[in-house]
């Protein structure tokens, strides 16, 4: 009977070394470990093209911009996205100066262009953007043009021909003073339009100003990813 038992266990146990596989396919599967998992950020979208008001914190002027030099503005109204605030009033924006040309003597508009680089929620949270100018509702005379949003300011040929008139009428009154006779009119009248037409040239255009307060408006574009929660967090 011992014998017989052993002779069991033994072809048993060669059964199982020779079928390992079928062997473990009998055993309770392991149940994998149970840890703690965090829920993924969420992630609010700012479409491109959306328009943010912005007030602008510092002057700029044509007269002494350069290239590079910073700009500071903030929004000055809630931007929300399916009825959801998604960046607060009060929100900074930096951005840089591009290009700056001032008026010419005798033609050539001021312009100045810049774009907007980041965003700085009240609690800290920067976000790099890419942004341009829209318009410029808040300026008295300046005007954006073309697609890259260059900022225009006013033509003064206007005001050039009325210098060149009042100097020649002023001349003429001269010369018929001095003269008692039409000729002498004539002639003041030639040398005061002269000198008002040189006085003209030597004058440049108006510079494009904007001073603290002008109202911006920014154009978003490419799409922004926000962090929900860092966007949300109240200011420390």
């Amino acid at each position: 009977m011992r014998f017989l038992t052993f002779v069991l266990l033994c072809a048993t146990l060669g059964w199982a070394q020779a079928n390992p596989q079928r062997a473990n396919n009998n055993k309770p599967a392991a149940q994998p470990e149970t840890t703690a998992t965090e829920h993924p950020a969420h992630n609010l979208m700012v479409p491109a093209g959306t328009k943010i008001p912005l007030s602008l914190v510092q002057a700029i002027s044509t007269k002494n911009a350069r290239q590079g030099d910073p700009v500071y503005a903030s929004t000055s109204f809630p931007v929300t996205i399916g009825g959801r605030l998604v960046i607060p009033p009060g929100t900074y924006v930096q951005g840089v100066i591009d290009r700056v040309r001032r008026a010419g003597h005798v033609k050539g508009k001021a312009e100045i262009l810049m774009h907007f680089t980041s965003l700085v929620f009240p609690n800290g949270y920067t976000v790099v953007m890419p942004a341009g100018v829209e318009n410029v509702p808040g300026a008295e005379h300046e005007k954006v043009k073309g697609q890259e949003g260059t900022i225009q300011g006013e033509g003064n040929k206007g005001e050039k021909a009325k210098t060149a008139a009042g100097t020649a009428a002023t001349g003429a009154i001269i010369g018929a003073a001095g003269t008692g006779t039409g000729k002498g009119a004539l002639l003041g009248g030639a040398i005061g339009g002269a000198a008002g037409l040189a006085i003209a040239m030597l004058s440049r255009g108006p510079d494009v100003l904007l001073t603290p307060g002008t109202s911006i408006e920014m154009i978003i574009q490419r799409p922004l990813t926000l962090d929900a929660t860092r966007a949300r967090a109240p200011a420390e």
